[in-house]
């Protein structure tokens, strides 16, 4: 599994894990997780870099609708994983 390296000026880098990648209407997204094995927390990021960057813009994908659409594609590719967010919980 490849792990990525995230930083910002200032602060220290944070490592994931990459679980899975694809694209949706135009823009390239990653599926991430902090741990390689077992339950993990997962993000989903979006990629907000020109195509000709030598280095990649990410943000956390926040929209619901943007989210729900591109976690079911992730959850399509990878059978055995279940992505739930913890903002359903009551």
């Amino acid at each position: 599994m490849e792990k990525i390296s995230f930083s910002r000026p200032d602060e220290e880098p944070v490592e994931f894990y990459v679980l899975e990648q694809t694209r949706l209407g135009g823009i390239n997204y990653l599926l991430v997780t902090d741990k390689e094995e077992g339950d993990a927390e997962a993000l989903i990021l979006k990629d907000l870099s020109s195509d000709d960057a030598v280095e990649g813009i990410y943000e956390i994908v926040s929209d619901d609708q943007e989210l729900n659409a591109v976690a079911a594609i992730f959850e399509d590719i990878l059978e055995d994983v279940d992505l739930v967010s913890n903002d359903s919980e009551e």
